[in-house]
């Protein structure tokens, strides 16, 4: 047996269960530091951006969206789907935050990445912190778009939801509260297109073969 945190955990055999439109689900035997394995279920995911958009009196602009995993409306950040593996994040960031917030910004830069629930699922979110605000015109894709409820929301309001288990999603928090230690000269962000080691692939891969 190998000694503590030099055991290579590599994939024994693999299996498809489902593979839906957003996501796919597998099965790995993965190879334990006994030499015995053990059964990992692994949802793949496309990943995904999420968009802080900050105007100049600091307010933060949150999305009220019914998940229907959790039965209920959640105040989020701005977010969406990279729809292909080859498509820039900060593109899908733009996208998203003329889809569904109405907006469009001139600064954009990269906050934290999170990976949503790395024991089963290789799902990560970038988050960008984007200004230089201005409305656009917001095109409605669809029923669930429609019923969006846009609204912003002093930083400092935010900071409190998310503290006091207001906000639920965990870019959403992790944003939240990512701006304001960049704003407060707690942290530092990094460039838009800073390298992006765990971007999820494996999904996106299936639907382009």
């Amino acid at each position: 047996m190998s000694a503590p945190g030099e055991h290579e955990f590599s994939v024994a055999s693999s299996r498809d269960v489902h593979i839906g439109r957003v996501v796919g689900l597998r099965i790995d035997d993965v190879v334990m530091p006994d030499g015995e394995t053990a059964v990992r279920e692994v949802i793949e995911h496309l990943g995904a951006v999420a968009i802080v958009a900050l105007d100049d009196e600091q307010q933060v602009t949150l999305i009220h969206q019914y998940r229907h995993p959790i039965g209920r409306r959640l105040w989020e950040l701005p977010a969406g789907l990279i729809d292909h593996l080859g498509e820039d994040p900060v593109g899908t960031a733009k996208r998203e935050l003329v889809e569904e917030a109405g907006l469009a910004a001139d600064d954009w830069v990269t906050l934290v990445d999170v990976a949503a629930s790395p024991g089963f699922t290789d799902e990560v979110v970038r988050v960008f912190l984007a200004r230089g605000l201005s409305d656009v015109d917001r095109e409605v894709l669809g029923e669930e778009e429609a019923d969006l409820v846009i609204r912003k929301f002093p930083l400092a309001e935010a900071v409190r939801m998310a503290l006091a288990g207001e906000l639920l999603n965990g870019a959403t928090v992790s944003g939240v509260l990512a701006t304001y230690a960049v704003l407060t000269g707690a942290g530092s962000a990094r460039p838009a297109d800073a390298p992006w080691a765990d971007r999820p692939t494996a999904f996106a891969k299936r639907k382009q073969s």
